[in-house]
């Protein structure tokens, strides 16, 4: 049975493909020759941009990691990407339709390329205890800084951070700052980020509620995936794509598997070749795992690792030929579980009803992920990194506060600053980052007032920065007398 092409739910299908960009009535940049499609100029746009470069400093599991073939943050990000790609060529060849109407080449590819490759450009240094050291450092000042001019003091603020938006800092997420580097951070005459389109956009809000409908218990919203600050751009990509709040674009769910897929069995690909444990270790852990000794993957594995041993080849190539083995199998196994997943779910997916992740409930994945839960986060080396890690970023986030907030003109974010360390500082800040807090200030709604844009400018410059970036400095301003 083919994907229902037309409508699902009151919900137009050719809309979520809108190709209009932010800022534009048209799109006169559109390859004048046709070789490009709107969707394979996003992924471009992505791929040379500055923020993709910098996730080759960025942690994905091991920090400041100095085998080369240990994945970074921007490694995990391409091979999420090519997951995706696969999944959905995969989903379109076995339906022997077009994928929800549209086309796989011009649309569902590069879709799939742009927000695999997109989905971790938020994610501050140190991945996710990055964001837990910037949402406990607000924590630790929260009877103060979202109301008060500053810290002991009486003064309150005339436009304090509306108490339904202190989770925006409290629970500091990587997702909603990569959808705001996207669309405002980065440079563009227009103002306008990397001026992707609406499809695209939409396709990259992976939880697409704000903060204020955050709910615990259901999967899809149980985090926020925009900031009050992006509120119209998300509105114009609704008014474009025909969604609304907690609606997710169908290329979502297949990009959130991937994630899923590349750190359940990638994260323990980077373990055996970190030698903290063997591939013939794995298959081991795998064979008495009831969730995964019946895998047709291990079965497969355990069969090949026979034949390798046989071989009589050198000790270390024959480990290098079964971690290749491991990860091709299981790879095949979970891409056909994913795939399968999505054509089972297809009309709750376009009906917008549909709740539950594709890899949810898939034995295997869940194996994997215990291994690399064991093995890889558990290992002293990370605990250690993500410790001077979070270290670091406290400081750091300490340091840039002083610089954005002493200043003479409380009214004027860009005045002279008052002290030797606050220009310091500020002058290492990035001049976008400033014109965009000073050009947020022209609006009238929550964003505009003076202490979100300080916060939210704070969040911008730590969570921009690579892990030796982070580090380098942090170093240096503690070199610096008080």
């Amino acid at each position: 049975m083919p994907f229902p092409e037309n409508q699902a739910g009151g919900w137009e299908v050719s809309s979520i493909w809108s190709t209009a960009r932010w800022g534009r009535a048209s799109s006169p940049d559109s390859d004048p020759r046709g070789w490009r499609s709107f969707f394979q100029q996003d992924y471009d746009r992505l791929l040379f941009s500055t923020p993709v470069r910098r996730l080759a400093d960025k942690t994905q599991v091991w920090p400041m990691e100095e085998n080369d073939g240990v994945r970074t943050r921007l490694t995990h990000s391409h091979e999420v990407a090519n997951l995706a790609r696969s999944i959905g060529s995969r989903i379109t060849a076995d339906r022997g339709s077009s994928f929800f109407g549209a086309d796989l080449h011009t649309h569902v590819q590069p879709v799939l390329l742009a927000i695999g490759l997109a989905h971790d450009l938020g994610n501050p240094p140190f991945g996710h205890q990055g964001e837990a050291a910037i949402g406990k450092w607000f924590s630790q000042r929260s009877d103060w800084i979202f109301t008060h001019e500053m810290e002991g003091h009486e003064a309150q603020l005339e436009k304090p951070v509306p108490p339904h938006l202190h989770r925006e800092f409290l629970k500091f997420d990587g997702n909603p700052q990569g959808f705001r580097l996207v669309t405002r951070l980065q440079t563009n005459v227009d103002h306008a980020g990397l001026h992707l389109t609406a499809g695209t956009l939409a396709a990259l809000l992976k939880y697409p509620v704000s903060a204020s409908n955050v709910d615990p218990d259901h999967l899809v919203n149980k985090k926020f995936g925009y900031f009050e600050s992006e509120r119209e751009i998300v509105d114009w990509v609704r008014a474009e794509t025909g969604m609304a709040e907690g609606e997710r674009h169908p290329l979502t769910w297949i990009m959130e598997a991937c994630d899923d897929i590349a750190y359940s069995i990638l994260d323990v690909d980077d373990v055996m070749k970190k030698k903290i444990i063997s591939p013939d270790d794995v298959l081991a852990i795998l064979l008495h795992d009831p969730r995964s000794s019946s895998s047709g993957a291990v079965m497969k594995t355990r069969d090949r690792f026979a034949n390798v041993q046989a071989s009589g080849r050198d000790a270390d190539v024959a480990r290098d030929i079964k971690i290749g083995y491991l990860r091709a199998y299981l790879i095949e196994e979970l891409i056909q579980e994913a795939s399968k997943s999505f054509v089972a779910s297809s009309d709750a997916i376009l009906a917008k009803t549909h709740n539950t992740p594709l890899m949810e409930g898939v034995a295997l994945c869940s194996a994997l992920k215990d291994v690399a839960k064991k093995h890889a986060f558990a290992n002293p080396s990370v605990l250690k990194m993500e410790a001077i890690g979070a270290a670091a970023l406290d400081g750091l986030m300490t340091f840039f506060w002083r610089s954005i907030s002493d200043r003479k003109d409380f009214d004027d974010i860009a005045s002279r600053r008052n002290g030797a360390l606050a220009k310091y500082g500020w002058s290492i800040v990035s001049s976008n980052y400033i014109e965009e807090a000073g050009r947020s200030g022209l609006g009238s709604g929550d964003a505009s007032a003076m202490r979100y844009r300080e916060l939210r400018l704070l969040t911008d410059m730590v969570s921009g920065m690579t892990d030796s970036f982070a580090l380098k400095l942090w170093k240096q301003i503690k070199e610096i007398p008080e």
